[in-house]
């Protein structure tokens, strides 16, 4: 009786918790995209490539364009209600083996005032794109050219 008891008293405050949580979700205004950074050991090619797949697939926004020349994939805004998202990568070469990925995802919401720009996305869901874009770089890799 102690263990089920304990067990639902653990449900009760996680949710507790998630509902508290809840209220914050976007409320944050920013004024500059968070921009998070990632190293990876890959050509700078098979990293565009990937970033673009991780955007289409994500669906962070659309029409990902990648700018082979300068290193660069931007996307469209992709509008759900009174959200917009976009994203945008820069690839810098750091060496020999190493590049280096600076990501940013823009929210942003409509208000009455025009669009503001939200934080919506938090470390733990940057490193998940990271780790998302590392897998398609396999992919990419392993393709024949």
């Amino acid at each position: 009786m102690i263990k089920n008891n304990s067990i639902l008293t653990f449900f009760i405050c996680l949710i507790v918790l998630t509902v508290s949580c809840a209220t914050e979700f976007g409320r944050t205004v920013i004024h500059q995209p968070d921009e998070y950074r990632h190293v990876y050991e890959a050509k700078e090619k098979a990293i565009l490539n990937a970033i673009a797949r991780v955007i289409k697939e994500k669906d962070i926004g659309v029409n990902a364009r990648v700018d082979y020349e300068n290193s660069f994939v931007d996307s469209d805004y992709k509008v759900t209600g009174d959200w917009r998202t976009k994203a945008q990568a820069r690839v810098q070469r750091l060496n020999w083996k190493e590049n280096e990925v600076a990501l940013s995802v823009i929210t942003e919401r409509q208000t009455k005032t025009g669009w503001e720009m939200r934080r919506l996305l938090q470390k733990e869901q940057y490193d998940n794109l990271f780790s998302e874009i590392d897998l398609r770089i396999y992919e990419e890799m392993s393709k024949i050219e």
